[in-house]
């Protein structure tokens, strides 16, 4: 209980001492980040891979309505607290070439919105659920506000309008729960054994979807993503992308299915066929983009298309695939919006038109953009590769005509992310490149640690299933079991 308790409050710690430091503040910041994440791997690998939630805390806390300080990590959680992990201290790194005004206030919000985000990732109780989603959503607002490009107040007040609006139908699905809950509380146990007809299951399924799906984004609920992408000082961009979305996908597979399994069985067949929509027009979409930030937001909106679609199939392999890309496409886009905001530090330009010929004068740029892109774009033997195979398999067992529509992913994201790479990195210098400097320092640091990660857990993602197979199994069996009563 204390490990978990301390994985939780520890960056909250930290964004508290790191407010009132000056210049410090990327430092402090990332002492408490790096033993955030020497937390998370010590339970990681105290963790037993099997179904059961372990390193539980369960506290009371507004005992009159029932509510508890309730948390834990089985295989699927601890995936996800360990991407949140890795990729805060890597996003503070990347940071470190750039001055920020009011850095403390800065480093405060990131570690800020960790703690909030582990606490979504971890929650037990649906009420810590939706404090702990609401607390992720503030600072991160803040950051795009404050530290973002021009027009960002109303590319910001946009995606705020979005996320509340989801927030509130979540927060009328908890208390209807709630209501029906004889047991008057908000434990995720019991919400999982409550008899709700199947139009009371539906109401639930859309209040909760609609949350999540603005999260994510999925197709059409995804206008508020590309905008606010572009906007977002760069450390924002990855905590949205790398982190963040995650926050929905997870909602999916830990509140939505086992909870309302009789809504989903009615209503996911036009999930996956939005997802799949989103996947084509993202992918069309991107094809279109001048502006090499904008086509990463547009390739994650497909992405993230075929995560939902690989879920909504219900079965192993899509899970599975789920769980594994979702760790993927954090370390992918992160890396991939950490090399766009190298080149506009150097050039201050993102437009593809406007690039060209930066390996001749960056040749460790262009090699680790290309493993990143090639990982991105899922080649056997890089992270992506195993978990858009699995989430292919899966929806190929729901429908083979699903799967050959949602596999144009694969197909357009490599024409699309090739060709900007080809655009970007190769042909002749302007004037703008000629002068362009390799990447060095922390520019290195990162960018190789992003590398390694790829490779790694494309050779060897044994470990990575073997950590969340149990879980989803139990899952799955929990949502069959409910559908056959």
């Amino acid at each position: 209980m204390e490990q978990l308790l301390l994985l939780i409050f520890l960056p909250l710690i930290g964004a508290i001492i790191t407010a009132f430091t000056g210049k410090s503040a990327k430092i402090i910041s990332t002492v408490f980040a790096v033993a955030s994440l020497g937390l998370a791997l010590v339970i990681a690998f105290t963790f037993i891979p099997d179904a059961s939630t372990q390193f539980e805390a369960n506290l009371p806390w507004i005992a009159d309505l029932g509510i508890r300080f309730h948390a834990g990590i089985d295989g699927i959680s601890l995936l996800v607290v360990l991407l949140t992990n890795l990729l805060v201290p890597i996003i503070i790194l990347s940071s470190y070439n750039h001055e920020y005004k009011n850095p403390a206030a800065f480093y405060a919000l990131i570690l800020f919105m960790q703690s909030g985000l582990l606490l979504v990732f971890t929650a037990m109780d649906a009420f810590l659920f939706y404090i702990g989603w609401e607390a992720a959503l503030i600072p991160i607002y803040f950051i795009c506000a404050v530290w973002g490009g021009k027009d960002r107040i109303r590319i910001n007040m946009k995606f705020f309008v979005y996320t509340i609006a989801g927030s509130l139908f979540m927060l009328m699905g908890i208390i209807y729960l709630y209501l029906q809950n004889t047991a008057h509380n908000f434990d995720l146990q019991t919400l999982y054994s409550l008899n709700l007809n199947p139009t009371q299951q539906g109401w639930i399924f859309w209040a909760f979807f609609i949350a999540f799906a603005i999260k994510m984004p999925i197709f059409p609920f995804h206008t508020w993503q590309p905008d606010t992408y572009t906007s977002a000082p760069t450390p924002g961009t990855m905590l949205l992308s790398g982190i963040m979305l995650k926050m929905g996908i997870y909602g999916l597979i830990r509140w939505l299915l086992p909870i309302v399994p009789q809504g989903v069985q009615e209503w996911g067949n036009l999930v996956i066929i939005l997802s799949i929509i989103g996947i084509v027009y993202a992918s069309l979409i991107a094809f279109t983009q001048k502006d090499a930030k904008r086509l990463v937001a547009y390739s994650s909106i497909a992405h993230v298309g075929l995560i939902s679609a690989g879920i909504f199939a219900l079965n192993q392999q899509g899970m599975q695939g789920a769980m594994v890309q979702m760790l993927s496409h954090g370390i992918n886009v992160v890396g991939l919006f950490y090399v766009l905001d190298i080149i506009f530090s150097r050039v201050k330009t993102n437009k593809i038109e406007e690039l060209g010929g930066i390996a001749k004068t960056a040749p460790q740029l262009a090699i680790v953009f290309l493993i990143i892109v090639l990982g991105t774009v899922a080649l056997p033997g890089t992270n992506g590769f195993i978990g858009e195979f699995l989430l292919l398999l899966g929806v190929y067992n729901y429908s083979i005509w699903a799967a050959a529509v949602a596999g144009l992913t694969i197909i357009f994201g490599a024409v699309y992310m090739l060709r900007m790479y080809q655009n970007v990195m190769l042909g002749q210098t302007n004037s703008l490149t000629i002068t362009f400097t390799d990447i060095k320092g922390t520019e290195k640091l990162v960018l190789y640690t992003i590398c390694v990660l790829i490779i790694v857990l494309g050779v060897y993602p044994k470990p990575l299933l073997h950590l969340t197979e149990a879980s989803v199994q139990h899952l799955l069996e929990q949502v069959n079991q409910k559908l056959k009563q």
